[in-house]
Protein backbone atom coordinates (compact mmCIF):
# COMPACT_ATOMS: atom_id res chain seq x y z
CA UNK A 1 0.00 0.00 0.00
CA UNK A 2 1.59 3.36 -1.18
CA UNK A 3 1.45 6.50 1.36
CA UNK A 4 -0.48 9.49 -0.04
CA UNK A 5 1.42 11.17 -2.56
CA UNK A 6 3.04 14.97 -0.93
CA UNK A 7 1.32 17.89 -2.71
CA UNK A 8 2.04 19.83 -5.71
CA UNK A 9 3.00 23.17 -5.29
CA UNK A 10 0.69 26.14 -7.00
CA UNK A 11 1.63 26.69 -10.01
CA UNK A 12 4.26 29.65 -10.04
CA UNK A 13 5.67 28.58 -6.41
CA UNK A 14 8.63 26.58 -5.25
CA UNK A 15 8.65 24.27 -1.99
CA UNK A 16 10.42 25.86 0.67
CA UNK A 17 14.26 24.69 0.76
CA UNK A 18 15.50 23.45 4.08
CA UNK A 19 18.39 25.91 4.16
CA UNK A 20 15.93 28.97 3.70
CA UNK A 21 15.13 29.67 7.31
CA UNK A 22 18.75 29.68 7.91
CA UNK A 23 19.64 32.19 5.26
CA UNK A 24 16.82 34.10 6.95
CA UNK A 25 18.18 34.01 10.72
CA UNK A 26 21.85 34.48 8.73
CA UNK A 27 20.40 38.29 7.14
CA UNK A 28 18.54 38.83 10.43
CA UNK A 29 21.77 38.31 12.46
CA UNK A 30 24.30 40.55 9.89
CA UNK A 31 21.44 43.50 10.47
CA UNK A 32 20.93 43.50 14.11
CA UNK A 33 25.10 43.52 14.21
CA UNK A 34 25.15 46.41 11.61
CA UNK A 35 22.56 48.46 13.78
CA UNK A 36 24.46 47.52 16.92
CA UNK A 37 27.17 50.02 15.90
CA UNK A 38 24.55 53.01 15.42
CA UNK A 39 25.23 54.24 19.34
CA UNK A 40 28.79 54.62 18.74
CA UNK A 41 27.88 56.61 15.33
CA UNK A 42 26.28 59.09 16.91
CA UNK A 43 28.15 59.58 20.00
CA UNK A 44 31.03 59.80 17.74
CA UNK A 45 29.30 62.51 15.71
CA UNK A 46 28.16 64.50 18.56
CA UNK A 47 31.27 64.68 20.58
CA UNK A 48 33.32 65.66 17.01
CA UNK A 49 30.63 68.41 16.52
CA UNK A 50 30.70 69.41 20.11
CA UNK A 51 34.55 69.51 20.09
CA UNK A 52 34.63 71.73 17.36
CA UNK A 53 31.96 74.16 18.94
CA UNK A 54 34.15 74.55 22.11
CA UNK A 55 31.16 72.98 23.75
CA UNK A 56 31.49 72.07 27.96
CA UNK A 57 30.02 68.93 26.93
CA UNK A 58 32.46 67.69 24.78
CA UNK A 59 34.30 66.30 27.64
CA UNK A 60 31.23 63.74 28.89
CA UNK A 61 29.98 62.53 25.86
CA UNK A 62 34.25 61.39 25.20
CA UNK A 63 33.32 59.22 27.93
CA UNK A 64 30.70 57.63 26.08
CA UNK A 65 32.83 56.36 22.94
CA UNK A 66 34.39 53.51 24.42
CA UNK A 67 31.29 51.89 25.99
CA UNK A 68 28.97 52.45 22.82
CA UNK A 69 31.97 50.67 20.89
CA UNK A 70 31.44 47.61 23.47
CA UNK A 71 28.36 47.24 22.37
CA UNK A 72 28.50 45.28 19.25
CA UNK A 73 31.24 43.31 21.14
CA UNK A 74 29.32 42.14 23.55
CA UNK A 75 25.62 41.14 21.02
CA UNK A 76 28.60 39.21 19.09
CA UNK A 77 30.25 37.53 22.60
CA UNK A 78 28.69 34.02 21.67
CA UNK A 79 30.21 34.16 18.42
CA UNK A 80 33.64 34.44 19.09
CA UNK A 81 35.91 31.93 19.35
CA UNK A 82 38.38 31.60 20.77
CA UNK A 83 37.29 33.44 23.44
CA UNK A 84 40.62 34.76 24.21
CA UNK A 85 39.55 37.22 21.16
CA UNK A 86 36.76 38.52 23.35
CA UNK A 87 38.98 39.47 26.29
CA UNK A 88 41.32 41.05 24.04
CA UNK A 89 38.96 43.31 22.23
CA UNK A 90 37.26 43.94 25.47
CA UNK A 91 40.48 44.71 27.04
CA UNK A 92 41.78 47.25 23.97
CA UNK A 93 38.60 49.24 24.58
CA UNK A 94 38.41 49.25 28.18
CA UNK A 95 42.27 50.49 28.23
CA UNK A 96 41.38 53.11 25.54
CA UNK A 97 38.10 54.25 27.92
CA UNK A 98 40.53 54.91 30.78
CA UNK A 99 42.94 56.67 28.74
CA UNK A 100 40.48 59.07 27.40
CA UNK A 101 39.71 59.43 30.74
CA UNK A 102 42.65 59.23 32.55
CA UNK A 103 42.39 62.95 33.99
CA UNK A 104 38.53 62.48 35.22
CA UNK A 105 39.03 58.81 36.73
CA UNK A 106 42.39 60.01 38.21
CA UNK A 107 42.25 63.77 39.38
CA UNK A 108 45.47 63.70 41.29
CA UNK A 109 47.41 61.76 39.37
CA UNK A 110 49.85 63.24 36.17
CA UNK A 111 47.11 62.67 33.34
CA UNK A 112 50.15 62.42 30.01
CA UNK A 113 51.56 59.20 31.55
CA UNK A 114 48.53 57.42 32.38
CA UNK A 115 46.89 58.39 29.11
CA UNK A 116 50.63 56.60 27.56
CA UNK A 117 50.31 53.79 29.72
CA UNK A 118 46.71 52.60 29.20
CA UNK A 119 46.74 53.29 25.77
CA UNK A 120 49.83 51.38 25.29
CA UNK A 121 48.28 48.73 27.50
CA UNK A 122 45.39 48.96 24.72
CA UNK A 123 47.33 48.75 22.11
CA UNK A 124 49.32 45.58 22.92
CA UNK A 125 45.97 44.05 23.13
CA UNK A 126 44.95 45.05 19.65
CA UNK A 127 48.86 43.85 18.42
CA UNK A 128 47.83 40.16 20.32
CA UNK A 129 44.71 40.28 18.83
CA UNK A 130 45.79 41.48 15.15
CA UNK A 131 49.33 38.90 15.26
CA UNK A 132 47.31 35.71 16.88
CA UNK A 133 43.53 35.44 15.37
CA UNK A 134 43.22 37.93 12.87
CA UNK A 135 46.36 37.92 10.58
CA UNK A 136 45.76 36.87 6.60
CA UNK A 137 48.87 37.87 5.50
CA UNK A 138 52.38 38.17 5.87
CA UNK A 139 53.45 41.55 6.52
CA UNK A 140 53.47 44.08 3.42
CA UNK A 141 56.56 46.06 2.47
CA UNK A 142 54.77 49.05 2.42
CA UNK A 143 54.36 48.87 6.17
CA UNK A 144 58.10 49.68 6.74
CA UNK A 145 56.76 53.30 6.59
CA UNK A 146 55.69 52.68 10.18
CA UNK A 147 58.71 52.09 11.54
CA UNK A 148 60.25 55.49 9.12
CA UNK A 149 57.63 57.55 10.95
CA UNK A 150 58.59 56.66 14.30
CA UNK A 151 61.68 57.38 13.71
CA UNK A 152 60.65 60.89 11.91
CA UNK A 153 58.72 61.48 15.06
CA UNK A 154 61.19 60.65 17.84
CA UNK A 155 63.47 62.91 15.76
CA UNK A 156 61.69 65.48 15.27
CA UNK A 157 59.41 65.55 18.82
CA UNK A 158 61.69 63.96 21.04
CA UNK A 159 63.72 67.45 21.67
CA UNK A 160 60.61 68.94 23.05
CA UNK A 161 59.10 66.03 25.24
CA UNK A 162 61.13 66.69 28.12
CA UNK A 163 61.32 63.75 30.72
CA UNK A 164 58.66 62.20 29.05
CA UNK A 165 61.36 61.37 26.07
CA UNK A 166 61.46 57.79 26.97
CA UNK A 167 57.81 56.68 27.84
CA UNK A 168 56.67 58.45 24.08
CA UNK A 169 59.52 56.43 22.64
CA UNK A 170 58.26 53.04 24.12
CA UNK A 171 54.84 54.30 23.40
CA UNK A 172 55.14 54.96 20.06
CA UNK A 173 56.97 51.76 19.46
CA UNK A 174 53.28 49.69 20.19
CA UNK A 175 51.31 52.37 18.38
CA UNK A 176 53.30 51.97 15.45
CA UNK A 177 53.56 47.76 16.52
CA UNK A 178 49.96 48.28 16.39
CA UNK A 179 49.78 49.93 12.87
CA UNK A 180 52.01 47.57 11.21
CA UNK A 181 50.24 43.99 12.46
CA UNK A 182 47.46 45.66 11.23
CA UNK A 183 48.39 45.62 7.75
CA UNK A 184 48.20 42.02 8.26
CA UNK A 185 44.70 41.88 8.81
CA UNK A 186 41.05 42.14 6.69
CA UNK A 187 40.73 45.47 4.86
CA UNK A 188 38.72 47.27 7.70
CA UNK A 189 41.32 46.37 10.29
CA UNK A 190 44.32 47.75 8.38
CA UNK A 191 42.17 51.05 7.39
CA UNK A 192 41.76 51.46 11.46
CA UNK A 193 45.25 51.25 12.24
CA UNK A 194 46.26 53.44 10.00
CA UNK A 195 43.40 56.36 11.01
CA UNK A 196 44.38 55.62 14.84
CA UNK A 197 47.85 56.14 13.85
CA UNK A 198 47.09 59.25 12.14
CA UNK A 199 45.10 60.32 15.20
CA UNK A 200 47.93 59.90 17.80
CA UNK A 201 50.26 61.63 15.81
CA UNK A 202 48.41 65.21 15.18
CA UNK A 203 47.16 64.66 19.40
CA UNK A 204 51.49 64.50 19.61
CA UNK A 205 51.91 67.48 17.68
CA UNK A 206 49.06 69.07 19.50
CA UNK A 207 51.17 67.95 22.94
CA UNK A 208 54.50 69.01 22.38
CA UNK A 209 53.53 71.38 20.05
CA UNK A 210 50.90 73.37 20.29
CA UNK A 211 51.47 76.22 18.51
CA UNK A 212 52.11 74.42 15.39
CA UNK A 213 48.86 73.45 14.49
CA UNK A 214 45.43 75.67 13.64
CA UNK A 215 42.47 74.52 16.12
CA UNK A 216 40.56 72.49 14.04
CA UNK A 217 42.88 69.89 14.74
CA UNK A 218 41.67 69.09 17.77
CA UNK A 219 38.63 67.91 16.33
CA UNK A 220 40.75 66.26 13.70
CA UNK A 221 42.13 64.02 16.12
CA UNK A 222 38.68 62.37 17.62
CA UNK A 223 37.36 62.35 14.04
CA UNK A 224 40.54 60.00 13.18
CA UNK A 225 40.66 58.65 16.77
CA UNK A 226 37.27 57.42 16.28
CA UNK A 227 37.11 56.27 12.86
CA UNK A 228 40.37 54.18 14.00
CA UNK A 229 38.67 52.52 16.99
CA UNK A 230 35.51 52.02 15.13
CA UNK A 231 36.95 50.30 12.06
CA UNK A 232 39.17 48.10 13.76
CA UNK A 233 36.17 46.75 15.95
CA UNK A 234 34.07 46.34 12.89
CA UNK A 235 36.70 44.94 10.45
CA UNK A 236 37.61 42.22 13.78
CA UNK A 237 33.96 41.36 14.57
CA UNK A 238 33.15 40.56 10.87
CA UNK A 239 36.31 38.61 10.69
CA UNK A 240 35.43 36.55 13.22
CA UNK A 241 31.89 36.27 13.05
CA UNK A 242 32.44 34.92 9.41
CA UNK A 243 35.51 32.70 10.78
CA UNK A 244 32.56 30.87 13.35
CA UNK A 245 29.71 31.35 10.81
Amino acid sequence: MTGVPAPIPPSGTSAPRPYDGEMQRRAGSSSSFAWAFLPFVVASILHVVLLATASPLAGPTKLLLMPMLAVPVLLSARRLTPRATLVLLLAGLLFSWLGDGAGVFFPTAPELPLMLLFFGIAHVAYILLFARYLAVRRLPWWALAYAAWWIAMIAFLGPHTGGLLIAVALYGLVLGGTAAFSARCPPLVAVGGAFFLASDTILAFRLFLPDSLPAWSSPAVMLTYTLGQGLIIAGALVALRKRSA
